[in-house]
């Protein structure tokens, strides 16, 4: 089936995930499996990237949230790291005009300032750019971590009690979750996950409580439209139960 075949169907069937999350998984082993270095990887992933935007934008999805660069990812050597963040410069300047074309409007979510000062310099110019855009909302999770996430939000709750602003008793999971890097966000009603493995991988655990999840065998550099609409199809035809038992 075409992937416009799949996008029809997707239409038909009428109900499409609010929030997409992407663990984008594999361009290392891509690149490894053709004798290249990783970096050869990453920049293939790219071409996905694009083509999937396009085609969550397409399916009719609200957010897009990529797991471009985890907080763990400091650690890979410093060769890989550098290369890694210059393409994400060359992201912005190969994609920032055509995403606001598109209605795309780009967040950055994570630790920034472990960023050097030109990638940060990158990411506020397409952010700028593409604010106020309506018809998909791109977060980008670069030097993210949801453990950081999750105690950094408890210690400003912690500050409030301290300061007397607030009693324990009134944190509830509301409040909790305000503190959040995504607030303001749907909970991602599904994730997508390349090159099979079975992990979160410290990607918004508070977040992904109820999340459908859809593991693909594919590593991200072959990862594409058709595929995104295949995943849509298969979350249209779950049945969600959030923890309860439906009636019949």
């Amino acid at each position: 089936m075409s992937s416009e075949q799949l996008l029809q169907q997707i239409r038909v069937n009428g109900t499409v995930p609010r929030h997409v999350a992407i663990i984008m998984d594999g361009n290392g082993r891509w690149a490894r499996q053709r004798n290249r270095p990783r970096e050869f990887g990453h920049r293939a992933g790219m071409a996905s990237v694009r083509a999937v935007v396009e085609a969550a934008s397409d399916a009719g999805v609200e957010v897009l949230t990529l797991y471009a660069f985890s907080s763990e990812n400091w650690h890979r050597p410093h060769t890989e790291v550098t290369a890694l963040m210059a393409l994400l410069e060359l992201y912005v300047r190969k994609e920032r005009r055509d995403l606001k074309e598109k209605g795309v409007e780009v967040r950055a979510v994570g630790d920034l300032h472990r960023l050097g000062p030109r990638t940060r310099a990158a990411l506020q110019s397409i952010v700028d750019h593409t604010r106020g855009c309506e018809r998909l909302k791109l977060n980008l999770a670069i030097s993210y971590g949801a453990r950081d996430e999750i105690v950094n939000a408890a210690r400003r709750l912690a500050e409030r009690v301290r300061e007397g602003t607030l009693m324990p008793g009134e944190i509830d999971e509301e409040l909790f979750q305000k503190q959040l890097l995504f607030a303001g966000d749907p909970d991602p009603d599904l994730l997508i996950r390349t090159s099979g493995e079975l992990r979160l991988s410290n990607f918004m655990l508070w977040q992904l409580a109820y999340t459908e999840m859809y593991v693909s065998e594919l590593l991200w550099p072959d990862f594409g439209r058709e595929h995104l609409f295949s995943a849509i199809l298969d979350f249209q035809r779950r049945e969600r139960r959030f923890g309860r038992v439906l009636a019949g």
